[in-house]
């Protein structure tokens, strides 16, 4: 018990440090300038890949290569997933140095609410109508902050989509946390490596012209992606599925604060009206996952209580004296 216990606090520490970085990463990347968003990404990938692969070979991880190799489907699926992944990327990183932090939260506010569209129209799943209420006021979160700014979030929307599908792709490819960021960086490893000569042929690579310390943050990007992917994946086997949920709204929320208080992005009435609602979708939603859970737990319970007493033995019968 003493075990379990230890377990599911090491489990729930390592889900806030997954959360909490990827929700303060974005006081990392203005620290890359004169940088651009796709030398940066370029940076990203190639030092992710070198990361990544110094961790496999250390944990002796290479067993899952061949079986990839020899399935068509899966490395075709690992390609879109690294395709998809990299829009999300640049265009994150791209959001942060060009100050649009508050709008790059808000894309990952609604992601949950646009994996569940996902759901119903890629995977034909039925939804409960607390689900069906939550996607609609976040559907209306969305027109209000459309007619507010005059266009609509496409940053956020953009980001919200790409990484839903994503987490599509890597549900059905189904491999690890650290194998499945070593194969998307190998994808991405050449066309960035590529890039990065093409710059310095130009002579305008940012990589090695600004100082030792600006060197070594453009070699970290590898850190900076890898080391919460590890502390997510060691978290999603301690902790149940619903804290997970609930843990990743602190990354929004803590890149929504920095873009207020830290970057100090404007906040007129029009945005909170629209953030309002978002937060009103995801609290509905919190609380249909959290009941639903509840209920299946006690389901769970009471068949495995009505299975012990079937196969109880009976009690022996009073013989007559």
């Amino acid at each position: 018990m003493k075990t379990e216990k230890n377990e599911a606090r090491a489990g729930l520490l390592y889900g806030i440090g997954a959360y909490g970085m990827w929700g303060l990463v974005p006081l990392f990347w203005p620290l890359l300038k004169p940088a651009g968003a796709i030398e940066i990404l370029a940076h990203r990938m190639v030092w992710s890949l070198v990361f990544v692969g110094v961790a496999l070979l250390a944990l002796r991880r290479w067993s899952w290569i061949p079986e990839l190799l020899r399935s068509p489907r899966k490395l075709g699926m690992i390609t879109l997933a690294a395709a998809v992944i990299t829009v999300n990327w640049g265009l994150y990183i791209w959001s942060v140095n060009t100050g649009h932090v508050v709008e790059a939260s808000l894309g990952y506010f609604i992601n949950p609410l646009v994996t569940i569209a996902l759901g119903v129209l890629v995977l034909k799943e039925r939804l409960r109508p607390a689900q069906w209420a939550a996607v609609g006021v976040g559907l209306s979160a969305v027109l209000v902050l459309a007619v507010g700014a005059g266009r609509p979030p496409w940053i956020s929307l953009t980001l919200a989509f790409s990484f839903a599908v994503y987490g599509l792709v890597k549900k059905k490819v189904n491999i690890g946390g650290l194998e499945s960021l070593a194969a998307e960086t190998a994808v991405q490893f050449l066309p960035a490596l590529a890039y990065l000569v093409w710059l310095g042929t130009q002579g305008t690579l940012a990589f090695g012209s600004h100082g030792a310390g600006h060197t070594a943050l453009l070699a970290a990007t590898g850190i900076v992606t890898a080391v919460p992917l590890v502390c997510f994946g060691a978290a999603a086997i301690r902790v149940p599925l619903s804290t997970l949920g609930l843990l990743q709204y602190l990354a929004p929320t803590f890149q929504f604060l920095l873009g207020v208080v830290y970057f100090h992005e404007a906040m007129p009435a029009e945005r909170w009206a629209g953030f309002s609602l978002v937060w009103l979708a995801l609290t509905i939603l919190t609380w249909d996952a959290l009941r639903t859970a509840r209920k299946s737990r006690a389901q769970v319970e009471t068949a495995a209580a009505a299975a012990r007493a079937e196969t109880a033995p009976a009690a022996p019968a009073n013989s007559a004296s």
